[in-house]
């Protein structure tokens, strides 16, 4: 594992000779200093101006030598890893001790023995202190994987990444385990004497190395794979119309759910962590951006990433277009298009470091260092992903009045419940978000106060009850330990239940603790005591028994009437606790009792015009909304008046705003408004905002069905594949359409190229890395 250290050949010469020069010169220097300082005449300005004329005429001198040495040292290892097939100690041994024998070769065959051992002895040293240090770094987090990645130009005739990938395992708990499994999407692979295991449905193949003997306990493996990736799901080339500044192409990954695997090869579950590092080389004129804890510009159109900190494969992202970055707080900036920097600067400027602040009091430190957000193209099919150290986020936040910007907090909060600790499986998706949205409303409370969080919360218990009202209580997806059989995306099972039912969950347990200072104590104490690692509902469920020892006793968690945990992991349905959102009714009651006289069949006008809107925040007229929606259809002529008489609504720009006066045009057939409908599915992708409107188009007239197609078949190319897929299996196809997922025959003009694996290399020796 010391070679994550380092960079892939050829890399890696101009990388060591740079660093022996700088070593031989700082180091010689200093030596020279004192040197001078030492033999010069007596007296201070006679010293101190023999020191700098030691210096002048030594230091650069020895910085060459030390160069010389690096660099000839460097071209014998990568010469070595070229003809053994794998990198070890005994590269940078022999390569230390034929360096010597090399620079020594005028002073005869002596003096070249002599200088070998001193090579070979001086690098065994060194390696046998780099073992050590990685035996006792790696007993923690013993995956890594480097990435070695070179993209094609995003508008050019073929869309490829071009990537060599050094994976790395190690087991520091089992002895015994004889086999090497990783996921992978791929097309037309060549093995290299590899097993090859038979595809199932869209999760791709599984690589399979089988060891010649058992690995004991403790012992590390590394596997190089050179790939390339082109057309799939895992990585998302956009032309530059489907950007916001329409100047250039963009493209971006996105490895949530299971779509890393098509990105490149990895352990793709999230029951694995790792660090990783990255040389990306891109075109003239792009920027490459990726989540990772420290990044350099390495010459031109080259950039160098590293996470040192370990993650699922879902979390490693990567974009690259015509990008800018602005600074908004002591450890935060804004990544966006030129055209969207300004509006994005003033939207977050000040507002982040708050955010993450307030986090930390109630859950611990931040441990990912900086905290910046990328603004994505339209397209992107998410409010916000998470990525450690560089949130993606849609455009959509944009509102112009920060009326968005707390949105901004639910992948904050992500920093410690789903990237720090994280769902084992995606069938416990609701570890992630349930407590995620906890969370989210415990700072929201400490900023905002809670009679806003609890009207943010009424709006997503409305989301939750749509959704349940669309597939019924007692679907299988409404619960929050969800078997996903082989065969099944777990992309295909995303709904609100994880979300609005696991934070009903969390805040249950809160509330048999029933102390609000306690349970953020325990949280933090949570979050320590799993942090970096990946658990079942189980595990968290046992430390919060042990935790609370009275509670217990008490046998709190197979309370009856409902209320067993087993119950709310396992049994689908409403939540049989609900959290007391009675502290937002100063917000609530005025927007229900003005959507009860918008449902009246003779609307009462002094009634309404009593009730002014203008002060209202936007949750609160999210709220209005969601109620106006919940009594729909109204009676004929009430949807015009209402959007006649609030034009901020019905004219929004806030995404929230746009996306419930859609349905309610929908649900009311108010065709004079379907224009607005489709021209809010045109301007952006997020699927939060997408699928609704097409359910409700459906759901809807011939007329709004017709426009759910005609909308589909002039969008679909700019959704992600993903969001293409779901609208798909909402909307009426129109022909065949490309499901980069679902096909395997290699004849077939709509399947993949995905990940295609060119090689893999040999397995090192087990002894290189420790325990």
């Amino acid at each position: 594992m010391e070679e994550y250290a380092r960079e892939p050949c050829p890399w890696r010469i101009v990388d060591d000779c740079g660093g022996a020069f700088t070593m031989g010169t700082i180091g010689g220097g200093i030596f020279q200093a004192i040197k001078g300082f030492r033999n010069s005449p007596v007296g201070v300005n006679h010293r101190l101006r023999g020191s700098l004329t030691a210096i002048k005429t030594r230091a650069p001198q020895l910085g060459g030598s030390f160069a010389v040495w690096g660099g000839l040292f460097s071209m014998i290892d990568c010469s070595m890893v070229q003809v053994r097939g794998k990198e070890d100690p005994w590269n940078s041994i022999t390569s230390g001790a034929l360096t010597g024998a090399i620079l020594a070769a005028r002073n005869g065959p002596v003096a070249m023995v002599g200088s070998a051992a001193v090579g070979g002895v001086l690098l065994a040293l060194i390696e046998g202190a780099g073992i050590l240090l990685t035996r006792f770094a790696s007993a923690q987090f013993p995956n890594d994987e480097v990435l070695c990645l070179q993209a094609s130009s995003p508008d050019g005739p073929e869309q490829t990444v071009f990537g060599t990938s050094l994976c790395s395992c190690a087991d520091a708990r089992h002895a015994g385990y004889s086999g090497w499994y990783m996921q992978v999407l791929n097309k037309n692979a060549s093995y290299n004497g590899m097993s090859k295991l038979k595809p199932f449905s869209h999760y791709g193949q599984a690589l399979c190395l089988r060891f010649s003997q058992p690995c004991a306990a403790g012992e590390c493996l590394q596997v190089r794979i050179t790939y390339r990736v082109g057309e799939g799901p895992g990585v998302c080339w956009l032309a530059p119309e489907q950007t916001a500044g329409r100047k250039k192409p963009f493209v971006y990954t996105q490895g949530q759910a299971v779509l890393n695997r098509a990105f490149f090869p990895c352990f793709d579950t999230p029951a694995v962590k790792c660090r990783y590092s990255a040389l990306l080389e891109v075109p003239d004129g792009f920027t490459a951006v990726m989540s990772a804890d420290a990044w350099e510009e390495r010459g031109p159109n080259k950039f160098f990433f590293r996470m040192s900190q370990p993650i699922p494969s879902y979390l490693i992202a990567l974009a690259i277009g015509d990008l800018v970055s602005a600074e908004v707080g002591p450890r935060s900036r804004v990544w966006a298009e030129p055209c969207l920097i300004n509006a994005a600067k003033e939207e977050y400027d000040g507002v982040i470091e708050e955010f993450l602040a307030t986090g930390e009091k109630l859950f611990g430190p931040y441990v990912w260092g900086r905290y910046d957000v990328l603004f994505m193209p339209p397209s992107f099919p998410f409010g916000g992903m998470e990525n450690p150290c560089l949130t993606f986020v849609t455009p959509c936040l944009l509102a112009g009045d920060r009326s968005l910007a707390d949105v901004i907090i639910h992948e904050i909060a992500h920093s410690w419940f789903g990237n720090l600790v994280t769902n084992a499986n995606w069938g416990e998706f609701w570890l992630n978000e349930g407590f995620t949205m906890y969370a989210q409303r415990r700072i929201s409370s400490v900023l905002f106060g809670p009679a806003y969080t609890c009207l943010e919360a009424a709006t997503g218990r409305a989301l939750l009850r749509q959704h349940m009202d669309v597939t019924g209580e007692d679907h299988p997806l409404n619960k929050l330990r969800v078997r996903i059989e082989p065969g099944v995306d777990p992309d295909d099972t995303y709904n609100e239940t994880p979300y609005e039912k696991g934070f009903c969950f969390v805040s249950y347990l809160a509330h048999l603790v029933g102390d609000q200072g306690q349970f953020d104590d325990f949280l933090k104490a949570y979050v320590d005591e799993f942090k970096f690692q990946s658990i079942l509902a189980d595990d968290f469920l046992d430390f919060f028994l042990d935790s609370f020892p009275e509670l217990k006793k008490q046998r709190v968690d197979s309370i009856p009437a409902g209320l067993e945990f087993d119950r709310w992991l396992d049994t689908p349905g409403w939540p049989p606790y609900l959290p007391d959102l009675s502290p937002g009714d100063s917000l609530m009651r005025p927007a229900e009792e003005l959507a009860q006289l918008w449902a009246a069949e003779e609307l009462d006008p002094r009634a309404i015009n009593a009730m002014p809107t203008s002060a209202w925040k936007t949750y609160q007229l999210v709220y209005f909304l969601d109620k106006i929606l919940q009594k729909s259809p109204l009676p004929p002529g009430n949807v015009k008046k209402l959007g006649e008489t609030y034009p901020k609504i019905s004219n929004a720009q806030n995404a929230e705003l746009r996306l419930r006066w859609g349905q309610i045009v929908l649900k009311n057939d108010h065709q004079e408004d379907f224009w607005k409908v489709k021209e809010f599915l045109h301007s952006q992708g997020k699927q939060k905002y997408t699928l609704p409107l097409y359910h409700a188009m459906m759901a809807g007239s011939k007329a709004a069905q017709t426009l759910a197609k005609e909308t589909f078949a002039a969008t679909a190319p700019q959704l992600h594949s993903n969001v293409a897929h779901y609208v798909q299996q909402i909307v009426e196809p129109l022909g065949r359409m490309c499901d980069p997922r679902d096909t395997e025959d290699p004849e077939d003009p709509c399947a993949p190229i995905s990940v295609q694996v060119l090689s893999l290399g040999s397995v090192l020796t087990p002894e290189l890395c420790g325990p």
